[in-house]
């Protein structure tokens, strides 16, 4: 069994502060998939306890994901993953939902987006819908429609969360109740008995506000959101005034939430589906 020695940073030869060594932790865990807490401790010099406060702060914020003996970057159903892998999972659905969802733009309109990634498919296809009004507090939005003629851009301020990629909290909030949007286009982390979920306090309230501030509310699920779970409630899918998931939501789903009352849209690559129009979804 290795023996631990001091932890006083003084007089460790590897030994680095805490904010350095959980930065290095995440990349690592980002990079290889997987940690062991035994090997962290031998190579910091440190307790088995200290890392597992290291991965735990890591875990809080969205990073990685704690197992048996060490920590992976693997989404489960508490965890959706890092942002990265988000954001190229499930990418055919997400560009389903999001060519059905666009139809609902129209030149003129305040859009708002929030910070997830089925929500970023959309923003590739809204400069060809300008000229627009695109509100958000997602960073690789604003980024993206910066370059684009046509859109004005409103950029949402506040603390920036780099495992959400996106700026939250009650700055955030603050700003979005400032504003007014035609539509605001969102995803949450999870669906479970007609209600949406989400790991993080911070990314609830900022969508709280943004349905509060929107005339229209639309909610963006792939498959795959209706197999996790999450920790705080966002809002029942009747909520909104329609709901969009890809064609492979199993029909049980699908029966369940119209039973329900929820508006429901399948997305789908049938060219013989009708167009998607506020006017048709008023009077479904």
């Amino acid at each position: 069994m290795t023996a631990r020695v001091s932890e006083d940073a003084s007089t460790q030869p590897h030994s680095v502060d805490v904010r350095e060594r959980r930065e290095q932790i995440r990349e690592e865990v980002m990079a290889t998939g997987f940690v062991r807490i035994e090997d962290l401790a031998e190579r910091y010099h440190l307790s088995i306890m200290t890392i597992h406060r290291d991965l735990d702060a890591l875990q809080s914020e969205g990073w990685l994901r704690k197992v048996r003996n060490g920590a992976t970057a693997e989404p489960s159903t508490e965890h959706h993953g890092d942002r990265r892998y988000r954001a190229t999972a499930m990418a055919d659905a997400k560009a389903l939902i999001a060519a059905a969802a666009i139809q609902l733009v129209e030149a003129g309109n305040a859009v708002m987006i929030d910070d997830s990634t089925t929500a970023l498919a959309l923003v590739e296809l809204l400069s060809t819908h300008g000229p627009l009004s695109v509100i958000s507090n997602s960073l690789p939005v604003i980024n993206r429609m910066s370059k684009e003629p046509g859109i004005d851009l409103i950029a949402l301020g506040g603390a920036y969360y780099p495992a959400y990629d996106a700026f939250l909290g009650m700055r955030t909030s603050e700003a979005i109740r400032s504003l007014r949007a035609n539509v605001v286009f969102m995803s949450p982390t999870a669906v479970t008995n007609g209600q949406c979920y989400h790991q993080s306090q911070e990314t609830v309230a900022v969508k709280r506000a943004m349905i509060e501030s929107a005339d229209r509310t639309v909610l963006l699920l792939d498959h795959t959101k209706f197999r996790k779970s999450g920790v705080y409630q966002l809002a029942a899918l009747t909520d909104f005034d329609l709901v969009i998931v890809d064609n492979d939501t199993p029909e049980a789903e699908v029966t369940a939430l119209r039973a329900q009352g929820v508006n429901l849209y399948i997305a789908s690559t049938n060219p013989d589906q009708q167009p998607l129009t506020w006017t048709a979804i008023a009077t479904a």
